[in-house]
């Protein structure tokens, strides 16, 4: 398992695809970082040699903002949004979707799981829920 700034990456998987385990890498990036380190597609990442893995650890340092940096700044992105008190701030701080999706069906992924909300009619079912 090779190691890239401090992210481990799967050995048996192509360069291409190990590449996106790095947080801020997707399927465009990943072939950009290996042409310009002129690693051939196909590669897996056990082969990578010393020199390969520090050209793509150089590049990702220089060109793009990856890991924990990203994720301060989108963090950041966010902080923004609520403290002045944006659409998308207050939807981000109350869990609920940001882009303009539904709610009264479907957004059960953000807003999690339905709470039934009503009157309990049995006396002894009353006596119980206390």
């Amino acid at each position: 398992m090779p190691r890239i700034i401090g992210i481990d990456i799967p050995g048996k998987k192509r360069v291409e695809i190990a590449l996106r385990y790095i947080y801020g890498i997707g399927p465009t990036k990943a072939i950009e970082i290996i042409k310009k380190a002129n690693i051939p597609e196909g590669t897996k990442a056990d082969n990578l040699t010393g020199d390969q893995i520090s050209a793509i650890t150089a590049i990702l340092q220089n060109d793009y903002m990856v890991e924990g940096d990203l994720r301060r700044a989108v963090a950041g992105d966010i902080r923004r949004l609520g403290s002045i008190k944006s659409y998308r701030g207050i939807r981000h701080r109350r869990g609920l979707p940001v882009r303009g999706q539904r709610t009264k069906t479907n957004a059960h992924t953000r807003k999690g799981k339905s709470k039934t909300v009503g009157a309990v009619r049995d006396k002894t079912q009353r006596k119980l829920a206390k």
